[in-house]
C-alpha cells in the first residue's frame, strides 16, 4: 500500500531527466543522422544546382589575330564582348599557328580570326575543351556579326567523338572513380577492420588499379563511348579511385565514426560540380571555377580530358594536385594510424597457438 501512495505522488520526469534519457538511448544517433541526411540532400541538390543549372560565361579566353585593329572588326569584338557581358577575355597573338597552338594548350576556348579589313571573321572553336563554352560562342558570335555588319564562319578544329556528343562521359568516368574510391575505403572499415594499416593501404590500391581498369574497359571497349589512351587513362582513374580512398581513410583517422561527412562534403558537394566536366571552368561561378582545379574530382577531369582530346599536351599540374591529396592523406593516415578504427593486435612470438 505504500508503494502505490508513493507511486501517486510521484513527480513527472523534468526536461533534464528526459534529456539525459534521451543522450543515452538508441534514438539519439538515429535523430543525429536523420537531420545530416535531411541537410545533405538539400546541400547536395544546392551545390549541383547552383554550379549546373544556369552556366553564365564568366571568364572565357579568346585568341584574336588579323584585322582585329580595323573600325568594323572592332565593332565585332566590343559587340561580342557587351552580348556575353563583358566574359571573353582576348588575346591578342601575332600569327595564327600561334593561336591555335595556345587552342592545343587549352590556354584559350576560341580563335577569332578578322579578314578583309574587318569584313569576315572565322571562328574557330574547340568542342572538346568545353562543348558548353564552344555553343555559347556558336550561338553569340554569328548574332553579333548580323548586326556589327561583319560575316562570320564558325569552324570546330577539335570535335568531341562521336560516342560522346555532350562531352560528359568524361565527367561521368571521373566521378565514378570519385564516389567507388571513398566507397571501397567505406567498405573496408565495415567488412575488413582486421586490417593493419599497410594491408589497408595496400588494398586500396588494389581496388583502385581493379576499378579503374575495370571502368575504362567498360566505356572504350565495351561501349565505345570514347577512344581512350587505355594505359594513361587507366592509370589516371586509378590514381583518382587511391586518392579518394585515401581521403576517407584520412578523415577516418582524424574525426572517426564521422569521416563520411567532410569527405562527401569535400568530393561530392564541392569537389564534383567544381571540376568542370559537366559545366566547362569558364561558365560555373567564379570561386567554384578556382577552387575545383585544386580538388581531386576536378584534377581528375583535367587530366583525362587532356589524355583523351589533348594528346602529346599533357600538363603537369593535376597530377601534381591528385599526387599531392594522395601524399597528405597517406602521411596524415599513416601518422595517425593508431587511432583509426579496427586494425589487429600482433600476438607476441613466444605466444602459444
Amino acid at each position: 500500500m505504500a508503494d502505490i501512495f508513493r507511486g501517486a505522488d510521484a513527480q513527472p520526469p523534468t526536461p533534464g531527466r528526459r534529456w539525459s534519457e534521451f543522450r543515452q538511448s538508441p534514438l539519439r544517433p538515429a535523430v543525429v543522422l536523420t537531420l545530416i541526411l535531411a541537410a545533405a540532400a538539400g546541400l547536395f541538390a544546392g551545390s549541383y544546382t547552383f554550379a549546373m543549372a544556369d552556366p553564365t560565361p564568366r571568364s572565357i579566353p579568346a585568341a584574336v589575330v588579323g584585322s582585329y585593329e580595323q573600325a568594323r572588326g572592332q565593332a565585332f569584338l566590343d559587340g561580342l564582348e557587351k552580348a556575353l557581358n563583358a566574359s571573353v577575355k582576348v588575346r591578342r597573338c601575332g600569327s595564327l599557328a600561334g593561336a591555335r597552338q595556345a587552342m592545343d594548350d587549352q590556354r584559350v576556348f576560341a580563335i577569332f580570326d578578322i579578314r578583309d579589313d574587318g569584313r569576315t571573321a572565322v571562328l574557330d572553336l574547340s568542342g572538346a575543351s568545353g562543348a558548353s563554352v564552344a555553343e555559347v560562342l556558336a550561338d553569340t558570335a554569328p548574332a553579333v556579326g548580323r548586326r556589327t555588319g561583319v560575316v562570320v564562319t564558325v569552324r570546330d578544329l577539335n570535335p568531341l567523338q562521336e560516342g560522346d556528343p555532350r562531352g560528359l562521359a568524361i565527367f561521368y568516368i571521373s566521378l565514378a572513380a570519385v564516389i567507388i574510391g571513398f566507397l571501397g575505403a567505406i567498405q573496408l572499415s565495415v567488412h575488413a577492420r582486421d586490417l593493419t594499416p599497410l594491408e589497408r593501404m595496400a588494398f586500396t590500391l588494389a581496388y583502385a588499379l581493379l576499378s579503374g581498369f575495370a571502368i575504362a574497359a567498360t566505356v572504350d571497349w565495351l561501349l565505345g563511348a570514347l577512344d581512350l589512351p587505355f594505359v594513361q587513362s587507366w592509370l589516371i582513374l586509378a590514381l583518382t579511385l587511391f586518392a579518394s580512398g585515401m581521403v576517407f581513410s584520412m578523415f577516418n583517422t582524424l574525426v572517426g565514426r564521422w569521416a563520411m561527412l567532410p569527405t562527401w562534403g569535400l568530393m561530392v558537394l564541392l569537389g564534383n560540380p567544381s571540376s568542370g566536366g559537366a559545366v566547362s571552368w569558364p561558365l560555373l561561378p567564379s570561386p567554384l571555377g578556382e577552387i575545383g582545379k585544386w580538388l581531386p574530382p576536378g584534377a581528375s577531369v583535367n587530366a583525362q580530358h587532356t589524355a583523351v582530346y589533348f594528346r602529346g599536351h599533357q600538363h603537369a599540374f593535376p597530377f601534381l594536385v591528385l599526387g599531392g591529396w594522395t601524399l597528405l592523406s597517406c602521411a596524415v593516415f599513416w601518422t595517425w594510424r593508431h587511432r583509426h578504427p579496427g586494425g589487429r593486435e600482433r600476438r607476441p612470438a613466444s605466444a602459444g597457438p
